[in-house]
């Protein structure tokens, strides 16, 4: 079949299901939810078995240890994702929910009333817990979605996805709402960003070069970040022990994802101090550091940073660091470098504290914690499809409410206008 063909037989069967899944009950959706959390209880070695082929031809492919790291499925993610699941069952379900209902002077009662995007149409790298988490979330929300996962996790998407149609036909509701795109032909992408009027929305979550290329290329309105250069600031009043403990963590914890630490900022009042321990500890955990001048006077080993490190995204174990003068200078280089992904300060100060997250202009800001926190799950929303840095329609993590749009909606008892 032609691969054009091919995706939009697959676009049309979402478009067709989605129809069924706007009107979809709460009870039913629910129950697909539990079906698949239960299944990956049950299945966890099919999948695990999945996974490693993936993993084995990902390292026969010489990809980073920071990208096996995110494809690899451990027990731990999968229970991750049970939990996951079952969170997202456990959430209201916003579809049909009727907002700022008013009664206007001519008695007429306006409205809005939350319901489905629709086909939501989602390009991710990597990570096949993203798998599981469009689908939740999709499902809930009341959409259909059409899947394209990296070539390196096909087999564990495929497994994912037969696992999830099986649920979602065993609860009822039309197991097409998934539609998982089982070849690894690079032209899917194009094809996908053509199909104007089968998918309504375009998602796509992995390195740069694939978002711009998505953005550039699609006929459908697309919901991305580029990056996630994210900062972490160490006040002059900061509890230097917390700013340690929240710096190393926001680095070293998963160096390989959008929410670890790219820049740390420290207050040239507290570097002297602060500096020589954190560079300690980040050093024995095989950071490399890339400091400005005044860093390479407290750690001499750190290698010079240039301008070309504040805006870059390392996704590994690496760390620019720059001594600031102060406050307005910390928020300065965060709102030029950075990718308005998260940005984290460490401080005992209330004042500062509020200064810092009215002006920095990310679409998650933190005050004493670390900027891993910026995810979906850790926000409660059970999952998340994404993040956006987008400030329409949707900004930092999107979950199920990000998943809908509203229509008007207007109750009279015979008013015309005049």
């Amino acid at each position: 079949m032609d691969i054009g063909e091919y995706v939009r037989q697959k676009s049309r069967a979402a478009k067709e299901a989605s129809r069924k899944m706007a009107f979809a009950s709460t009870k039913l959706k629910n129950d697909a939810l539990l079906r698949m959390a239960d299944k990956l209880e049950w299945r966890m070695g099919e999948l695990r078995e999945a996974n490693r082929k993936d993993l084995e031809a990902g390292r026969e492919k010489g990809l980073s240890s920071a990208m096996l790291d995110r494809l690899e499925l451990t027990e731990k993610r999968i229970w991750a994702m049970v939990q996951g699941l079952r969170e997202v069952a456990a959430l209201p379900d916003p579809v049909g929910m009727v907002e700022r209902m008013a009664r206007r002077p001519n008695g007429l009662l306006v409205g809005k009333m939350r319901v489905p995007l629709g086909v939501i149409g989602i390009i991710y790298e990597s990570r096949p817990n993203v798998t599981v988490d469009a689908a939740s979330l999709c499902l809930k929300s009341g959409n259909a979605v059409v899947l394209r996962g990296g070539s390196e996790a096909i087999n564990s998407n495929i497994a994912l996805a037969s696992l999830f149609r099986e649920a979602i036909r065993e609860a009822g509701l039309p197991e097409d709402a998934l539609q998982m795109v089982e070849t690894t032909d690079r032209r899917v992408v194009t094809e996908m960003l053509k199909c104007e009027g089968l998918i309504d929305l375009i998602i796509p979550r992995g390195g740069k070069g694939l978002i711009r290329t998505v953005v550039e290329e699609s006929l459908i309105p697309v919901i991305k970040h580029y990056e996630g250069i994210c900062h972490v600031y160490v006040h002059e009043d900061a509890d230097l022990e917390m700013a340690e403990t929240i710096a190393f963590n926001a680095k070293v914890q998963r160096p390989g994802v959008c929410n670890a630490m790219e820049t740390l900022l420290v207050h040239q009042a507290v570097a002297g101090d602060f500096l020589p321990k954190i560079g300690e500890r980040l050093g024995e955990a095989g950071v490399e550091i890339r400091g400005c001048p005044r860093t390479r006077e407290v750690l001499p080993w750190a290698k010079e940073a240039t301008e070309e490190d504040w805006r870059t995204e390392y996704l590994d174990l690496i760390l620019s660091v720059r001594v600031v003068e102060d406050m307005d200078q910390a928020i300065d280089h965060i709102n030029t470098y950075g990718s308005a992904h998260t940005d984290a300060i460490v401080t005992e100060s209330y004042e500062a504290a509020g200064k810092f997250v009215r002006e920095v202009d990310s679409s998650s800001v933190m005050v004493n914690a670390s900027t891993r926190f910026s995810d979906g799950g850790e926000y409660g929303l059970g999952a998340e499809i994404g993040i956006s840095t987008d400030k329409l329609h949707a900004r930092g993590p999107m979950g199920l409410e990000e998943l809908t749009t509203y229509k008007w909606v207007v109750y009279g008892n015979g008013q015309i206008r005049t």
